[in-house]
């Protein structure tokens, strides 16, 4: 698990997402512009939470997330994404 410099605030979670699939199920290799973004990843960083509603994800949990959700940075050459918690769909 990578640590970063970063602190989210209040309700936003910053999550590694997952490596894109490579191969189907079936052994099929998939080419680099027909793989879907990841839509799991791991959470590297949590807010403190808003102040009654406590942050209910922890570091180094999986969890699943809508396709669209969060905004992309990149941090020392990593990609990250940064989303409220409520954009979390499931811990896995």
């Amino acid at each position: 698990m990578a640590s970063v410099n970063i602190k989210p605030l209040s309700d936003r979670v910053l999550v590694e997402p997952a490596a894109a699939e490579l191969k189907t199920a079936a052994g099929i290799i998939i080419p680099d512009t027909a793989k879907e973004k990841p839509q799991r990843g791991t959470v590297i960083a949590v807010g403190t939470g808003k102040k009654d509603e406590p942050m209910t994800v922890n570091v180094g949990d999986l969890v699943l997330y809508g396709k669209y959700s969060g905004t992309e940075i990149n941090v020392e050459g990593k990609d990250y994404l940064i989303m409220r918690e409520s954009d979390i769909l499931a811990i896995i």
